[in-house]
Order: structure tokens, then sequence, then C-alpha cells
């Protein structure tokens, strides 16, 4: 099993941070890899036509091997979830009547283009929400999203497990009830993937789109995302002459290519060879290669169950551990508990964490302990 490891991140000893869900802490090999490839702007010559690409290959393929794709041209590189959610969106046909399933509350980067392209085609958007009161609720929730999916539904756009609170989706059960009603699944892996095990071979989604800043433990402004051969063919929502056949002969550029780069190549960001952030995503990964998502699932249950049961013995609700994340959970408040005064009390303490309404959201890595939880139980 893994161990504590604090001393690997750029964190102070004063700070109690069960906040990785809001942006991960930086690893000091990625800050280092950061700085040293900043320095290579200032001795530009030194940047060779062929670095605009080789190290895009090396970050397809480190992702592809973390979600196990078989071929690491299904992966392209993309500045943010929103960019990589419109090339989806501009791709999916629709027709008038069409449903687009989304989940209550989720991250607005995965909802507002849904909303923009049902609009153009005369498509809905159905809404999935939990049920109202706490019983056996992540059950219900997911039984309620594939009672949602028929034969109206073009497409299903959600998360691993739900950005506010952990709620554990069962994308394989999800993902039977999409194949047998001919239904797209597009998934939004920020919150999960690198710390919760995700599979594309197992899963098969047709999409699967991940901010770099978060659990991959990257840079901001960096993301990668994996598209299905169901959009090999598609279009992009950039022209960029990178993404354009034979780009990397650098003397033919001006010979003007019709075709794209194969299968997902298309969809990469212009610019998307960022020899700042390209490394550091690449570092980053490596070592999530080595931990291993499973293994830090494992780790983050074990420092969390003292806590969570001491919490649900004050009245607290955190969801049955069949049905949330290790690493991300929200621990829901009874009433007469002054949410106000435990905010306060946190900022005093130095222990950051984020609020959703009633909710604490709790986010948990290696960089924690389980003496990390119970400075935040004396507050509470």
């Amino acid at each position: 099993m893994l161990v504590h490891q604090k001393h690997l991140f750029s964190l102070s000893d004063s700070v109690t941070y069960l906040n990785g869900a809001y942006m991960s802490p930086q690893l000091k090999t990625v800050e280092a890899v950061g700085i040293e490839n900043m320095k290579r702007k200032g001795q530009p010559y030194t940047i060779g036509s062929e670095d605009f690409f080789t190290e895009q290959i090396i970050l397809k393929k480190r992702f592809a091997e973390l979600v196990e794709v078989a071929n690491h041209e299904n992966i392209a590189i993309i500045p943010s979830v929103s960019y990589g959610i419109a090339n989806v969106a501009n791709n999916v046909p629709l027709k008038k009547g069409d449903e687009i399933v989304l989940v209550d509350e989720q991250f607005p980067s995965n909802v507002y283009v849904w909303k923009k392209v049902a609009e153009k085609f005369g498509a809905h958007l159905k809404i999935v929400s939990p049920p109202k009161d706490f019983k056996q609720r992540g059950k219900k929730w997911n039984q309620a999203i594939l009672e949602a999916i028929d034969t109206r539904t073009a497409a299903v756009a959600m998360a691993h497990v739900h950005w506010a609170d952990g709620t554990l989706f069962d994308l394989k059960k999800i993902r039977e009830k999409t194949k047998k009603v001919q239904s797209l699944l597009i998934i939004d892996g920020t919150q999960s993937v690198g710390a919760l095990p995700f599979s594309v071979k197992e899963l098969q989604p047709d999409a699967l789109i991940c901010g770099g800043y978060k659990w991959l433990m990257g840079p901001y402004s960096l993301g990668v995302a994996y598209y299905s051969d169901v959009f090999a063919h598609g279009t992009p929502i950039e022209e960029s002459w990178m993404n354009r056949l034979h780009s990397e002969n650098f003397s033919g550029l001006t010979q003007y290519q019709d075709a794209y780069q194969p299968k997902a190549g298309r969809y990469s960001v212009g610019e998307s060879s960022n020899f700042v952030l390209v490394p550091m995503l690449i570092k980053a990964i490596e070592q999530l290669l080595q931990w291993k998502p499973i293994h830090i699932q494992e780790y983050c249950s074990a420092i969390s169950q003292e806590a969570i049961a001491q919490l649900r013995s004050k009245n607290c609700f955190v969801e049955d551990e069949a049905y949330r994340s290790s690493h991300l959970f929200g621990t829901y408040l009874p009433a007469d508990m002054d949410l106000k005064r435990i905010k306060q009390r946190l900022t005093e303490e130095n222990i950051y964490v984020s609020y959703r309404g009633q909710a604490i959201r709790l986010s948990c890595h290696l960089y924690n302990s389980k003496a990390d939880f119970n400075t935040l139980l004396s507050c509470i």
C-alpha cells in the first residue's frame, strides 16, 4: 500500500489541504520540469521543428496508458474541458425531438455547449436530479439515470463522479444502456481520472475529456481527451496548421492540405506543443502511472474511514462507499450545525476545503494523512 508522501509536494506544513478537487498542489518534480522548460525560450535556436511534435506524442502515449487506450492517435491535447466537450457537441448528429441526458448540477463546462446545440437543432436537455432524501441516495440516483435513457436519447454527457459530492456513477451499466438505444456516452473525467481507475477498453465511452490541473496533477490550461473512432472523421472547432496532414514537414506548410491528422489528431488545440506545460503534464502522469489510481483510492479510503465514521455519528451524511469515490466525497451537515461558524474555524486553522450548499466537499490524496482528518474533525 502507498504511504504518506507530502514531502513530494510544494505544500506548507502549516496547511491542511483537503481540496484537491479544487486544484492539485504541485509535485516538486513537475515544478522543476516547468522551470527548466520555461528557460528554453531564452535560447529559441535550441528548439527544432521536430520538438513541435515529439513531446505531444509522448503525452498522448502516457495518457493512453493511464486510461487503457490502445492507440495514442485517439488522444487529443486540449486547453480546457469546455474545448474538448465543444469538439464533441459540434459533431453529434442531432435532430428535432432528440434528448441529451445530463446529471443535475453538473459542472458548467459540460452543460453550456449542450444547451446551445439543443437549441440549434430543436433537441431537449433531460436533467436527472438526485433523490430529495439521503436514504440510498447514490443507488437511486444511478437508477434514475438509467431510466432516463431511452430511444430518444442522442447522447449522455456526465462525469464519472459528481464534482460537488463525489457521487459515483455506474458507467458500466450506463454504457450498456446507451449501447442498447444507440446513443453516445461522453464522460468528463476531470474529477476522477488519475485518482480513480478508468478503463476506456472496459467502458468504451465515445469520448473522455479531462482537465489536467486536478487529479492528473498537471498545470492549469492543459488537458487531454480521448475521442473514439466515432469522431475520427469529424470537424474540429479550430483550424490549426498542426492538425493538418503532413504538418511535420515545415518546408511544405504552404502546400495546403484538406486532410487532417489521423483520428483525434484533428481535435488538438492550436499550439498544443506547448513547450512548458506539455512536459509538466507528462511528468505528472508518469508519477501517476507509478502510483496507480487503484492504490491512490486504497490510500484515501484508509486515511478517511475513521473520520467518516465519526462524522456519521454526529448525524452528518456521507454516501455509502459503494456509491462514492474515496478521493472526493461530500459531508452533508445536519441543520443544527452552524456552517458559518465551521467555515470560520477552518479558516483560522488553515484547513482548505470546498463548500457546496449545506455540504463540505473533502478531497484528499497522498499528501494527506489521518492527522489531517483529525484536525478537520476538531473544528466540526
